[in-house]
């Protein structure tokens, strides 16, 4: 892989790589030329399925399979909707993409709401993202000067609108529902699924939720090809993809390279090792909603979807969080718990009953005045909440929204992997925070 060359960021650090008279000097809005004015709807589907785009959000479905849920027949409008609510701990690579290069996303809105044949299409950016929401808010006004946007694209016949909506700060709204709820104007609680979104989503009308990045590859799908994409990575999740490097590591930041990198070249050779040389003690490979693996277990690991998988972990949002030999897993484990449980939507009783009582617990023996019990607990509760003890992925089920797994999974991979830690608290009581 050492042959990648940068796509998505490849222009990042030009002087206002932001702009329109920009991003076309290098190409942009080709492929949307090409799209429009040489392919149907249903042309532009197919390929993105063949290219097996996966979205890179977190969850990892085939892009051009969810566009193709979308019903064809029916009067209901459609709608598009970027996910750009970034949330997750450990992941930054979005707002990069907007702040440095939003046209790129926009190409792909575009080409995306033409496949689904949506007039109306939204981004809905994380709340805190101020200055990406002004530079989006230019790129806007640029696109409908420049007859990109609105009437008539490109004298193609197509219409469509593109707004932009700011989030409130709720961890919660990056879960495509509950996106949903709060871009109707709602409380921010995700809905229960089925109906999908693509048959009932905004307004109850057919809707498509993609992820920033997932939407810049799009373009570069019809401008390199299908063969090209397909050249990056493994075949069952190709393509480029940025990995977000955070935690004790030297160099941190958001590296583009192909999919399936070993994580230990991200880490060593890319973020420049562990600080102050220290020994890698534990990693999450892509945020915090999942299984956290030891140095042992990522040892051989590349970062693809079923690799990570195989790892009984999840590749999610790509944002790789490192830990060395010094850092306290107890306390890492109560700062991940004290996230969740005040992002909880308190809508599921055992998402918002556990989250909350895992944060006693947690607080009460990294204090130094927990039990052997506590410790049992903490897995009980761990498993009541949603996460099972095989970390098998898909067992969703025991709360409304994946969340109730978003917690359990790194707190009960804590717990069991790191043991001796949370035994050394019950053993050596009277700490003090």
């Amino acid at each position: 892989m050492s042959d990648f060359k940068p796509v998505l960021t490849e222009h990042i650090h030009a002087e206002n790589s932001h702009t329109l008279e920009f991003y076309r000097s290098v190409g942009g809005y080709s492929a949307l030329e090409k799209v429009l004015k040489s392919m149907s709807s249903d042309e532009v589907i197919e390929e993105v399925k063949i290219s097996n785009l996966r979205g890179r959000g977190g969850a990892g479905f085939p892009a051009g399979v969810k566009w193709g849920f979308i019903p064809k027949d029916g009067d209901k409008p459609k709608y598009l909707i970027c996910n750009a609510d970034e949330s997750e701990p450990g992941t930054f690579k979005d707002r990069l993409l907007m702040n440095k290069v939003p046209h790129q996303m926009l190409e792909g809105i575009i080409i995306a709401s033409y496949a689904i044949q949506a007039h109306l299409a939204f981004i809905y950016i994380r709340g805190e993202f101020y200055e990406e929401y002004l530079v989006l808010e230019q790129m806007i006004t640029e696109a409908k000067t420049a007859g990109l946007l609105g009437k008539n694209i490109l004298d193609s016949g197509y219409d469509l609108e593109v707004v932009i909506h700011r989030g409130a700060g709720a961890y919660i709204c990056g879960e495509e529902t509950g996106l949903l709820e709060s871009l109707e104007g709602k409380r921010g609680w995700p809905r229960i699924k089925p109906p999908f979104p693509a048959v009932e989503g905004y307004l109850k009308s057919p809707t498509i939720v993609n992820n920033v990045e997932t939407l810049a590859n799009v373009p570069h799908i019809f401008n390199r090809g299908i063969d090209w994409f397909r050249s990056i990575g493994p075949a069952d999740g190709p393509g480029p993809k940025l990995y977000c490097i955070s935690g004790r590591v030297k160099k941190p930041g958001v590296y583009e390279e192909a999919m399936g990198i070993p994580l230990k070249e991200l880490i060593y050779d890319r973020a420049g090792g562990i600080t102050d040389d220290r020994e890698l003690k534990a990693v999450f490979p892509g945020g915090s909603s999942a299984p956290i693996l030891t140095a042992e277990e990522a040892e051989n690991l590349n970062m693809d979807y079923t690799s990570v998988s195989k790892a009984n972990s999840m590749l999610g949002s790509a944002g790789i969080i490192v830990m060395d030999e010094t850092v306290d897993m107890v306390k890492a484990c109560l700062n991940i718990a004290r996230f969740y449980a005040h992002e909880s939507c308190g809508q599921c009783t055992p998402c918002r009953e556990g989250t909350t009582w895992l944060v006693k617990i947690l607080t009460r023996l990294y204090n130094g005045f927990g039990t052997r019990r506590d410790i049992e607990m903490l897995l009980e509760i761990t498993e009541n909440i949603g996460g099972l003890a095989d970390f098998s992925l898909g067992s969703f089920g025991k709360t409304i929204c994946p969340f109730g797994e978003a917690v359990a999974w790194p707190v009960r991979s804590f717990v069991e992997k790191f043991k001796s830690e949370f035994v050394a608290c019950v053993e050596q009581r009277g700490a003090v925070v």
